[in-house]
């Protein structure tokens, strides 16, 4: 096991064929690459803490939930709340932080807060060759040139392989409530969602699942900050969606958490057989693209206002015909019958294949993962 930044190094410029780079082992999306296995969980470590300044700076192959439960000693959290894909993938091990910067992984709050890569300030890597890179710092700043930072973040180690990770962080809310809407169909729902997102009322989450815990539908509103300012946003919101039905507003903050770590997971579609897609559209398309994937036998949860749109179907399922025409992206998520990550079109596909050739010219890392 990789236990250094000189060792990682060494490692890359001594491989003689393809590397299989593997971090805690929980999200096994992609294509199976064939190659020597790269272990770089033994990159533990979190490295500088400070709370005043909201920023941590941790080796690659910290664990998610250590880096977790010291940010909550500081009530401090992050902000972009990455999902944990072991119960929808079946897969074991521990979430990492570098994993968790390769998959860009970011949840439900990302509709206000952003993604995993917007709270990313600096990274070390070793790319093809061997070489230690290094971008960024411990403060957000503008760049010029390549910014790294960014280029790495969803980059599932085809760039190459990240050993430390530079974060800012935030504080957890101290007051947090969930409004909710029964019985809605999906374009119904996703008007609520888009009504909602589009007040002035700091949504932090927009969610719906056509079959809920109770087997009906359920549309979600989550408001987050100061307990005074929540109140009142809860109640003005909650007057601005009356028209869509009767509304319940969940306080209790055990049960908050829980709802929106199911959001987070998909726990609606964890073990169960067929193939998982994950679709990103407009929200506004949210509606169609259910319409046309439902025709297919599809299960869905709509998350991100509806622009998230995930699908549980049968195996080999291909869900990209049915789509055409409508502009996004469609990844397997789960499956092994079809490419995971899909074209972005001749341009962007060529200059995603010239950066690989460019940070990785021998080809080695995670070789045709990503296409």
């Amino acid at each position: 096991m990789i236990k250094s930044e000189e060792e990682l190094s060494e490692a890359i410029i001594g491989a003689s064929g393809p590397l299989r780079v593997v971090g805690g082992g929980t999200r096994s999306i992609g294509k199976g690459v064939v190659g020597q296995t790269l272990p770089v969980s033994g990159l533990t470590g979190v490295t500088l803490y400070e709370p005043g300044a909201l920023t941590l700076v941790a080796k690659a192959g910290t664990s998610l939930a250590e880096v977790e439960t010291l940010l909550a000693i500081e009530g401090q959290r992050l902000a972009f709340e990455p999902m944990d894909h072991r119960g929808l993938l079946g897969s074991s091990g521990e979430p990492t932080i570098g994993g968790m910067v390769a998959a860009n992984a970011s949840g439900p709050r990302r509709v206000q807060s952003g993604a995993c890569r917007d709270f990313l300030l600096g990274v070390r890597f070793v790319d093809g060759m061997g070489q230690v890179l290094k971008n960024g710092g411990r403060v957000m700043k503008n760049v010029t040139g390549y910014d790294l930072v960014k280029l790495m973040a969803g980059s599932f180690g085809t760039l190459g392989v990240l050993s430390e990770l530079s974060l800012k962080v935030l504080p957890v809310a101290e007051t947090c409530v969930v409004l909710q809407i029964q019985g809605l169909d999906d374009k119904s729902a996703i008007t609520a969602l888009s009504s909602a997102l589009g007040s002035p009322f700091d949504v932090t989450g927009a969610a719906h699942i056509p079959i809920g815990p109770d087997g009906k539908p359920v549309t979600m509103v989550r408001l987050e900050g100061f307990g005074d300012s929540v109140a009142y946003r809860a109640d003005k919101l909650k007057q601005a969606l009356a028209k869509f039905g009767d509304i319940s507003v969940v306080s209790n903050e055990t049960e908050v958490k829980a709802i929106w770590q199911k959001v987070r997971d998909v726990e609606v579609f964890q073990g169960k057989p067929g193939d998982v897609w994950r679709i990103s559209v407009k929200p506004s398309d949210g509606p169609e693209v259910g319409a046309r994937l439902r025709a297919l036998g599809a299960s869905l949860q709509y998350d991100w206002g509806g622009g998230l749109v995930w699908a549980l179907l049968g195996e080999a399922t291909d869900v990209r015909g049915a789509l055409q025409g409508i502009k996004g992206h469609a990844r397997l998520e789960r499956g092994s019958t079809q490419a995971t990550f899909p074209s972005q079109g001749q341009l962007l596909d060529t200059m995603a294949a010239q950066l690989r050739a460019h940070f990785d010219p021998r080809g080695i890392l995670n070789p045709g993962l990503m296409g």
